[in-house]
């Protein structure tokens, strides 16, 4: 058995320490929320009415869009299984996927990651090389999305009262360029899993694999953006220059996502992401506006996660991937040989 395999149990003084830092994520998770219930509550009469000026075509459109972008994720979270050994046919790889993204709505941040690694096992996966795909995902699509978002930072700075150098903005994205080069992926996961004293992987990721995958991962976030975009679009002011609203709804979405994905105090980026659009938007339409298209954008982007956990549950269950409830005797997990 690798040593990756072997269970051992948690030292006390790490379990403690795990405990106090979920308490403190609830804590401050709490508070963003009750920050922007306040914010939302004081100016409900003006968002209200901005909510009913969406429209259904348009809320269709944007609908459509938010339920695209995240099969675009798990096909980046395939590529990279099957890079590392493990291939998987579309429609179990989305079970897998789908039913652990519900895990990043709980405090600790890498719970998807756990009911993933413990889905895939039952396929014949290595739980470590799902649990490294999983932290991949995670960190290559925000690398991604903080890439694409980028353009918007001098809004979200100045508030376009300013201009940023260009040099400021190309030195950003060398940084996080470098961070997305496979010598310098794999070198962080080989560093890893010595600190964790684990054995190392059977290969390193491919130049293809990473490229491939960050570009389905940008996809991603690309629809996502445009669904913010179709609301925004009908909600901002009719002398409101197009290129600039263009500019905070599509890259303002991702730079905003992507500065939630690495908040990592607070579940999915909640409250955070969401502030952050706000401050966006507003730039071009009034704030009660920007509030209306950011509300209804979260609620898409839970809504296409319930959906597609669902559609992935459905699929699990009659294919046995989810444990048996207790008493029940339950399929041999006991994987199957697969890409070792």
């Amino acid at each position: 058995m690798n040593r990756d395999e072997a269970g051992a149990p948690p030292a006390p003084g790490r379990t403690t320490r795990k405990r106090a830092l979920d308490v403190l994520r609830i804590g401050f998770l709490v508070l963003v929320l009750v920050a922007v219930g306040i914010a939302l509550w004081r100016n409900w009469a003006e968002v209200r009415g901005d909510l009913g000026r969406i429209g259904p075509v348009t809320l269709l459109a944007a609908t459509g869009l938010a339920m695209l972008s995240p099969f675009f994720t798990v096909l980046g979270w395939r590529v990279l299984l099957a890079d590392l050994g493990s291939r998987l046919h579309i429609a179990p790889a989305s079970g897998v996927f789908f039913v652990g993204q519900l895990g990043k709505y709980l405090p600790g941040s890498v719970w998807s990651v756990v009911v993933q690694t413990d889905m895939a096992h039952r396929l014949g996966v290595p739980r470590r090389r799902t649990a490294i795909v999983g932290l991949l995902t995670i960190a290559l699509s925000a690398l991604t999305g903080m890439i694409l978002g980028l353009p918007a930072l001098p809004v979200l700075l100045t508030r376009g009262d300013a201009v940023v150098p260009w040099w400021v903005l190309l030195a950003i994205i060398a940084v996080l360029g470098v961070l997305l080069w496979p010598p310098v992926l794999n070198l962080g996961i080989r560093t890893m899993l010595r600190l964790l004293r684990r054995d190392p992987l059977e290969h390193d990721l491919t130049h293809a694999a990473v490229g491939l995958s960050s570009l389905w991962f940008a996809t991603s976030w690309l629809v996502g953006g445009l669904s913010v975009w179709v609301m925004a679009r009908n909600l901002a002011p009719d002398d409101a220059d197009a290129s600039r609203l263009l500019l905070v709804a599509v890259s303002g979405y991702l730079l905003a996502a992507g500065i939630g994905m690495f908040s990592i105090v607070v579940p999915a980026g909640v409250g955070v992401r969401d502030v952050v659009l706000v401050v966006l938007l507003a730039t071009t339409m009034p704030v009660s506006a920007a509030t209306a298209v950011v509300v209804v954008a979260r609620f898409l982007t839970v809504l296409a996660d319930v959906v597609w956990a669902a559609i992935g549950w459905l699929w699990a269950k009659t294919h046995h991937l989810l444990p048996s409830s207790p008493g029940t005797a339950g399929p041999d997990p006991t994987p199957s040989p697969q890409g070792d």
